[in-house]
This record gives structure tokens, sequence and C-alpha cells, in this order.
């Protein structure tokens, strides 16, 4: 017979003399090391100390008196410490740790550091516009991508340790990684059984945690997040009973709530820190592919509010909008879960929704919504009087992706500059619009038939280096697989 002997672990967390004892919330064997939940442990102990030794700052470093080159930084280093002591089979062992809050030094580092990179990872906090005639006139296909051999279904940009990279989702259900400053793809996650239909860069691991993590949405009803550098899986928020489409982070808290869209006409609010669901979101009356995140709204004029808990965020402007197979487009209370604003307008499915910059609010883009549609139409809409307030019509096919840009276009009818949106489409065809006209549009790029097929979706993306007098660069996905950069 054998008999397994259950291990109790205590690790003993001391700071400025006050000390308080944590143990996993199961107890464990050696066989269960690999199975433990220890993304969820990681998690409940961080904040079990954080309140119990009452620490205002949540970027704490537990460190080994004995040996302060082990550190507990993540889950996978409180997995080795645990699996260590279970190997010495003591009945009770003693893991003694100091705190030692991060110096406002490094703190200051880091804020500077985050708003060095917001520019370049929230696409929609552009704060620095171009000109879209620079772009017109010199911007040519510079590269293109060949890794996916199906759909590229979604691309999203960010820039880690002063590298730029995009991420790439497909329904030939692998995610990929690009060095966009060379071109070259670094990484390759194919262990999904279904379409990657969505996918971000987790903004809220690389603040937190200093880790370059993906999230992505399957047809398998899952959100996954990634580890790119240990090519490891972290986590899965499991709820969604269909296929989950599109999937949004939040522009507040560090990114640290996540959106998604479902078949089962569902929209979720999650908190990827506890990996919770937060809200469900129910009125659509079929599949919903597409959703977005505001920031506040500029009506509000409490913007410190900007990094308040989500138990109180919709009460200070922060909305959801969500697209439907329904033909509708629904503006939601993140507070409520009650649907603000209905918009209806497009004939056909609504497959791409994106909330306009506040940051660029002076050329037209406050306080507005864009569309895209199975209707072949693209269309602008204002949150306020909750009106329709352009359609731009010139597509031959299906509009899967919409965008506003950084650029700024000379309006002569209004006498002012305006900002510059663009719309991709099975018809091959990348067009560009001045939001404040619904004439004809201001610019085509006609993809090679051959090799694309039709554009599902578009990623711009501003340089880190002056590459070239436009400062922007287009990354668009194609039906076949092929990813094309523009600039």
């Amino acid at each position: 017979m054998t008999i397994l002997c259950v291990v109790k672990i205590c690790l003993i967390f001391e700071h400025n003399g006050n000390c308080v004892s944590w143990v996993p919330s199961n107890s464990l064997m050696s066989t269960d090391i690999n199975n433990y939940d220890w993304h969820k442990e990681f998690v409940e102990m961080k904040q079990f100390i954080i309140s119990q030794l009452n620490l205002d700052n949540k970027y704490i470093l537990l460190r080994n008196i004995q040996n302060k080159d082990i550190t507990i930084d993540n889950e996978q280093h409180l997995k080795q410490i645990c699996e260590d002591i279970l190997l010495n089979q003591d009945s009770l062992t003693i893991f003694q740790i100091a705190i030692e809050p991060i110096t406002n030094r490094l703190k200051n580092e880091e804020d500077e550091q985050k708003q060095s990179n917001t520019q370049y990872i929230i696409s929609s906090s552009w704060t620095t516009t171009y000109s879209f005639d620079t772009f017109r006139a010199s911007s040519k296909l510079l590269k293109t991508l060949i890794g996916h051999t199906s759909e590229v279904t979604s691309i999203d940009y960010s820039i880690f340790d002063d590298s730029q990279f995009i991420c790439s989702a497909s329904s030939d259900k692998t995610v990929r990684v690009w060095d966009i400053d060379n071109n070259q793809q670094i990484q390759l996650f194919n262990e999904h059984l279904d379409y990657v239909n969505g996918i971000k860069f987790s903004l809220y691991h690389y603040y937190i945690h200093r880790r370059n993590v993906t999230c992505f949405s399957s047809s398998d009803s899952t959100i996954r997040f990634w580890d790119i550098k240990h090519n490891q899986q972290l986590q899965i928020l499991n709820g969604h009973t269909k296929v989950v489409h599109g999937i949004a982070l939040s522009p507040f808290n560090s990114g640290r709530y996540l959106c998604s869209g479902s078949d089962d006409k569902t929209i979720r609010l999650w908190d990827i820190e506890t990996s919770k669901l937060l809200h469900v979101f129910n009125g659509h009356e079929d599949i919903i592919r597409c959703v977005d995140i505001s920031s506040l709204q500029s009506n509000n004029n409490n913007n410190n509010n900007k990094s308040n808990n989500i138990g109180v965020i919709g009460g200070n402007g922060y909305t959801i909008c969500s697209g439907s197979a329904d033909k509708t487009i629904q503006i939601w209370d993140i507070e409520t879960t009650k649907a603000l604003i209905i918009f209806k307008g497009h004939d056909d499915y609504v497959l791409s929704v994106k909330y306009g910059s506040n940051e660029l609010g002076n050329i037209g883009c406050s306080n507005t919504t864009l569309s895209g549609s199975f209707d072949k139409s693209v269309r602008l809409w204002d949150i306020r009087s909750g009106q329709q307030i352009q359609a731009f019509i010139g597509h031959t096919d299906v509009v899967w992706a919409v965008e506003y840009l950084p650029f700024v276009v000379d309006n002569k009818e209004v006498g002012e500059t305006s900002s510059v949106i663009c719309s991709g489409s099975w018809d091959n065809t990348i067009q560009f619009w001045d939001i404040r006209s619904n004439k004809n549009e201001l610019y085509v790029i006609k993809a090679n038939m051959k090799e694309n097929q039709g554009i599902t979706c578009l990623k711009f993306v501003p340089l880190k280096k002056k590459e070239n007098d436009n400062g922007v660069n287009l990354f668009y996905g194609s039906t076949n697989g092929p990813i094309h950069r523009w600039g």
C-alpha cells in the first residue's frame, strides 16, 4: 500500500517587524503540482498580504531573506518554491520572505515609461497627428509577412522593452507574434483546436507584472492568455457558451478589464487580475461580432476618476460599444449593464465598431462611434444625440474593419482640418474618408487580388523611429493569410 504524505506549506511574510502567514487554499501533494491553479493562488496570496499588512502600494517585491536572488514575482515562482518545499517532505515548512516596496525612483521610471509608451500601445489614445497628404503621396507596399495559411482575423500592436511588435490571429487556429523592427515572426502558438478570432496584447500583464502576454478569443468559446517569452498559457476565461468573436481591453486601470462578444448573444466583462467574470450584458437579439470599451467621454468633467474601481466606473462615463448580427450598435453602461443607446441604420450584420479618441476631439472624433457592416457601408454615430452623423458609401463588398486614424486633412467646406477614418473590405480595398464629409473617398489602397482576395483586418502603427516622413505604417490582414505592411 502506498501512503501519500500531505505536506503543509506555510509562507511567512515580514514587513517592518510585522508578520503574516499564508497557506495555499488546498493541501498539496506532489502529484498535484502541475494541475494546481497557481495563478489563482498567486493573486489571492498577493491580495492577502497587501490587506493584512495594510500596504497601500500593490507594487511590492517578495524576496527570500536568506537568499535574496529568490523572489515571488509571478505564479511560476510560487509554483517552483512550493515544489521545492514538497520535495523536502517536511510536515511543516516555513519560507520566510521580506516585503520590500519598490522605490519611488523605480515607480517614477515606470510611470515615465508608461507615458512614453501610451501612443504606441493604446490605439484609441493617439496624441500626435500626421499629414494625410504626406502619407497619400509617398506611401507604398513595404513588406509582406508570410506565415498564416488562412484568413487573418485580427491584428494588434505594442512596444515592449523598446522593441515594436504586432500579433495576429487567424482561422488557421494559430497566433503569431512578429518583430516589426526586422519583419520577422518570433513566436507561434498553435495549440487551439478551433479558429482564433480576436487578439490583443495584454497591457495589464506588461504594466503590472512586466510580462509580454497576448490574449485571444476563439471559436472554442474561450479567451486565453499566452506568455510570449516562455511560450506558455497563463489563464483561460471560461463563461461564454458559443464562439467568442471580438475582445477589447480597458484604456483605464492599466488595461485590467476585458470585454468580449459572442455567438451566445452576450457581452461579458472580465477582471484579468482575478480571472473573474464581473458582468453579463444581455439585450442583443443575435450574435455579437465586435466590441470596444470607451475612455471617459469628454462631456464628463470629472477626469480624476480614470483609476477608479470597476464598481463605480459606470457612473463616471465608461461604456461598452457592441455590434451585432441583429443590425444594431448598442452603447452599454458598465456599472448598470443597461443599454444606454441603440443605433439603428445598418441593413445587415455589424462587423466592426470603434470609439473615437477624445485626445483628437478637436477634429471631430470625440463622442463618436464608427461602424462597418455586411451591408458594405461605413457609418459614424454621435453618442450624445444618439443619431447617425455620416454614412460613407463606396465599398462594393462587406466591410470587415474600421479605424480612426491620426491623420488630418484640410476640409475646405468647414474651413479647418478634419480627422481621417479608414475601412477595409472584402472588395480588396482600404478606403480613406474625411470624417466631416460623406463625399467620395480621399484615397484608396487596392490590394493584390491574387495574394489577398479581401481585406479582413487592419492596424495603424506609429513608428518608434523616424523611418520615413509618414510617421505611421499600416498593417492589414487578408483572406488568404499574408499580412502586408504599407507606409
